[in-house]
């Protein structure tokens, strides 16, 4: 007999979490393995932030809290928003997740009926087409391409809306790619946001992580009718190197967030109160903030810039030349249909396979993130392994 729901049989597993898993129980077993695959900055949860949750679990923080968080929380959230971007919420408008992945399928819960279109981006982060079919919905993909720099433009946003479509997702900087969109670039897609009847999932979760000389611009800042059409989504995990703490908020209009503040009270209930305290501590202006900030920053400039002038002396591999986030992906379409070390290459899952059994590099096949003839690298590890990894990828294409 079946046992197992139409969903649950559906779903694909986290590509990204599954590789990540083999690279560690490689290194585990005692091989030198450089993996590109962290999806999270290589730092330490600053101090000063783990010296507010040791405060709240010795000043008593370790009941329930109300569902859509604590409200000095959300009011640190609303301050950080309208100092970032202008834009004013009030603290009963934001709703603190497990997460900014549980804030984006919390969304999708409170917005998609069955058969509703979300519009997807590609190349998109991989959780962004099956979060919408788990909520009954239908993934409405954006193939971008290298004459935009692999953006979605205004026309082909125009033309994607159909009288089915209920949302867009829009990740600015992205996930895979790095790519980070201008001023004038998202201004022209507000406007056509602005006259469609469809919600905006606005996910800014790298938008500390910008290596342009423009300020982030959040779509929700271009005018008072889109914002309320906007869910801003965000969280600590990528700025603060708090991925383990497990806090995301969303920002929308009070209808939503009453909704979501609804399905998280019958799902998860709050997030984590010594973490939300810790969150505080994290989004509350300080000198502390701001040095760390700067740091993880300039840090991963520096190895942006490493990287690039690595790949930039391996012509055959040319790559999308990232501007924000930490990731980086190569086109190793060229190698399909051609044999490797003994093996034929037809996918970009063969060529990452083979890099971790020939050199002992470890990257993401971007198959599962709309891009098949990419992967991508993360450079959220050391300089030495960047230069160590990009060496064994030459030497690997070159046998």
């Amino acid at each position: 007999m079946e046992f197992l729901s139409k969903k649950a049989k559906n779903i694909s597993p986290s590509l990204t979490l599954a590789i990540t898993a083999k690279a560690n129980a490689l290194k585990a077993s005692g091989k030198d393995v450089i993996s590109f695959t962290v999806g999270e900055p290589d730092f330490v949860t600053p101090q000063f932030i783990v010296d507010a949750a040791a405060a709240a679990m010795k000043n008593g923080h370790t009941k329930y809290t109300a569902v859509p968080g604590i409200l000095p929380l959300r009011q640190a959230i609303s301050a950080n928003l309208k100092a970032k971007h202008g834009l004013d919420y009030a603290a009963s408008q934001i709703v603190v997740s497990n997460g900014a992945k549980h804030s984006i399928y919390n969304v999708l819960l409170a917005l998609i009926d069955s058969g509703d279109e979300v519009i997807i981006v590609s190349p998109y982060w991989l959780s962004y087409p099956e979060m919408v079919s788990l909520c009954g919905g239908i993934p409405k993909i954006i193939t971008t391409t290298k004459d935009n720099n692999y953006k979605v433009t205004a026309s082909e946003l125009k033309q994607a809306i159909s009288k089915k479509t209920k949302a867009i997702i829009f990740n600015n900087p992205s996930n895979p790619s790095g790519i980070v969109y201008t001023k004038n670039e998202l201004m022209a897609l507000a406007k056509v946001l602005e006259d469609a009847s469809i919600f905006i999932l606005s996910d800014e979760i790298y938008d500390e992580l910008v290596y342009t000389n423009e300020p982030p611009f959040s779509l929700a800042s271009f005018s008072e009718k889109l914002r309320d059409k906007t869910i801003i989504i965000n969280g600590v995990s990528k700025a603060y190197a708090m991925t383990g703490w497990r806090i995301g908020y969303t920002a929308s209009n009070s209808a939503l967030a009453s909704a979501m503040d609804n399905i998280q009270s019958q799902t998860t209930s709050n997030a984590n109160s010594i973490a939300q305290h810790a969150s505080i501590a994290a989004l509350t202006p300080s000198s502390n903030a701001d040095n760390f900030l700067k740091n993880l920053k300039e840090t991963f400039c520096k190895r942006k810039n490493l990287l690039c002038s690595l790949l930039d002396k391996m012509p055959t591999l040319p790559y999308i030349k990232p501007n924000g986030a930490f990731y980086v992906m190569l086109n190793v379409s060229q190698f399909f249909g051609k044999t490797l070390h003994g093996k034929n290459i037809k996918t970009a899952t063969d060529f990452s396979e083979l890099l971790v059994e020939k050199a002992l590099v470890v990257t993401i096949p971007c198959e599962a993130f709309g891009a098949e003839e990419f992967i991508r690298l993360s450079y959220a590890v050391s300089e030495k392994d960047i230069a160590e990894g990009v060496k064994r990828i030459a030497e690997f294409i070159l046998f």
